[in-house]
């Protein structure tokens, strides 16, 4: 089991960066594939970006590709979005998603493929 606290949110103008981080229990992050989902008010948790067991496989939405940047540190048990050319419609609550795998290069799209969410962290971009 792991446990998922997200961190590194908050206000930010249009065309800024940000990164959220998200810290991780447990000694085996590294059995786990990675996730970043958000939620805007009102709407469904769509996915945003993944990465596998080592962080050699990425996966974006389409709508945040060449601006978002997943990456892990194993040994900080830790995963991170920068997110940079930030807009008014990235604002959302941020969670991090954390489920077991067997495979190495494999990532997870879906928020049902996921068993451990984080409390979620808000990101606001306005001027």
């Amino acid at each position: 089991q792991v446990q998922l606290v997200e961190s590194g949110g908050g206000l930010v103008q249009p065309g800024g960066s940000l990164r959220v981080s998200c810290a991780a229990s447990g000694r085996t992050f590294r059995n786990y594939a990675m996730g970043w989902f958000r939620q805007a008010p009102g709407r469904e948790r769509v996915f945003v970006a993944a990465i596998s067991l080592s962080g050699g496989t990425t996966n974006y939405a389409n709508s945040v590709k060449g601006r978002f940047t997943i990456s892990r540190d194993n040994a900080k048990n830790s995963v991170y979005l920068q997110m940079n050319s930030l807009k008014p419609e990235d604002t959302a609550v941020y969670y991090c998603a954390a489920r077991p795998s067997s495979y190495s290069n494999s990532y997870y799209l879906s928020t049902y493929e996921y068993d451990y969410w984080g409390q979620g962290t808000q990101v606001t971009v306005s001027s």
